[in-house]
């Protein structure tokens, strides 16, 4: 929390009394029970990213902006003992995407801390997530459905979930509705549009990079670690 209180200072005082008010209520999951077909199979979140896991440099941007930060993933949660968070199963119905954990990590919430209020998700495949995600998905969404948003893409799985939906994404996915970008539509979710940013560094070269550019692909992973390192 040390480093998020540190950069909402700087951004802005009013969003950072804001954000260090609510983030107790907000449980940050990440996505990561996919079987990663177009990555050749396996968990993606451990392709090596410049010289760590792709996931580490997820868990490095997102664990400073919630109090409390969870994996969502399938198979032996001892592989991802390294990393210290807990592991959250789907439960009844696995691999059947990322609808059925976010509702796992709802019930998870539910069950572990009656303050929370709402489930910020993300994927393991998205290095250069923002730092100031949960902060405008928490002013923008006015406790309501939130979904991000980059060059006019929406980005489902990055968003902001009030546990009050659970009954309703049960009910989706009882009926194999399993869209998420479907049910945020249906649910009128609030679109909050994030902008590009510039390399930064000794080797920049003013590229910019899309905050939710994630690597699906090995092609994906390469281009990934050419941005990371144009970067600096």
């Amino acid at each position: 929390m040390h480093e998020q209180r540190k950069y909402c200072e700087q951004q802005d005082g009013t969003l950072y009394r804001f954000i260090m008010s609510t983030s107790s209520t907000i449980l940050g999951v990440i996505l990561a029970g996919g079987s990663s077909r177009r990555m050749g199979g396996g968990d993606k979140g451990f392709a090596d990213l410049c010289g760590k896991p792709m996931l580490a440099h997820v868990i490095e941007r997102f664990r400073v902006q919630t109090a409390t930060l969870v994996l969502n993933a399938n198979g032996d949660p001892a592989r991802f003992k390294s990393y210290g968070l807990p592991v959250i199963p789907d439960l009844d119905r696995k691999e059947q995407g990322p609808m059925a954990g976010l509702i796992a990590a709802m019930q998870w919430a539910e069950a572990s801390n009656p303050a929370i209020s709402a489930v910020a998700t993300v994927t393991s495949d998205v290095p250069f997530l923002p730092l100031d995600l949960v902060a405008r998905l928490l002013a923008e969404s006015q406790g309501r459905l939130a979904i991000a948003v980059s060059a006019e893409r929406r980005h489902p799985t990055i968003g902001l979930w009030p546990l009050s939906l659970k009954v309703k994404l049960q009910a989706a996915l009882a009926r194999n509705e399993l869209s998420l970008g479907v049910f945020a539509e249906a649910h009128e979710a609030i679109a909050v549009s994030f902008p590009f940013s510039e390399s930064t560094g000794a080797q920049s070269t003013g590229v910019l990079i899309d905050p939710f550019f994630n690597a699906n692909t090995p092609d994906d992973l390469k281009e990934a670690r050419a941005l990371l390192t144009r970067r600096g």
